[in-house]
């Protein structure tokens, strides 16, 4: 089975036609979707900003990661959901969307940046945690993160319009 006949299947299942052809499904899932980006990015923002140098009312990089990184994931995985049953609705047009496909990239991005930074600059983060400003590695990962999810905002919106 090749891919635009996974897609075509996807479309078809009840859920999906129940999701496209609802008055208020779609609206819903999308306003969900959206209120759950605000929640990713202003979580992250705050502790982007952290590892910028711009000090967070006192607070050391690592705790603030451990207070908000709990809301930051269920945020998240409520965007996963939304956004997963949004595109099993239409998921032919999505997935040939370059808009889509570059958010789902930036995305992607995002979690290696993310990864990178867990694995680098957040195992010394006791070295550096009340100093300002942190290391560079920690600074790179805040401006990336930053413009990413920026970026993954900006695309997402544009998906519609394409």
């Amino acid at each position: 089975m090749d891919l635009q006949s996974l897609l075509q299947a996807l479309e078809a299942t009840a859920l999906a036609t129940t999701i496209r052809e609802s008055a208020i499904a779609f609206p819903t899932l999308e306003s969900v979707h959206v209120i759950g980006i605000a929640l990713v990015f202003g979580s992250i923002a705050v502790v982007d900003l952290r590892l910028l140098g711009i000090s967070a009312h006192r607070r050391s990089a690592q705790r603030l990661i451990r207070e908000l990184l709990p809301f930051t994931w269920v945020a998240f995985v409520t965007c996963v959901i939304t956004g997963s049953l949004m595109f099993a609705a239409n998921a032919t047009t999505y997935a040939q969307n370059p808009m889509f496909l570059w958010k789902i990239g930036m995305l992607a991005l995002a979690g290696l940046n993310m990864a990178v930074f867990h694995l680098g600059a957040f195992r010394r983060i006791s070295e550096w945690d009340t100093r300002l400003p942190p290391p560079g590695a920690a600074r790179f990962a805040g401006v990336s993160s930053m413009a990413l999810w920026v970026s993954v905002i900006f695309l997402g919106r544009w998906i519609a319009f394409v």
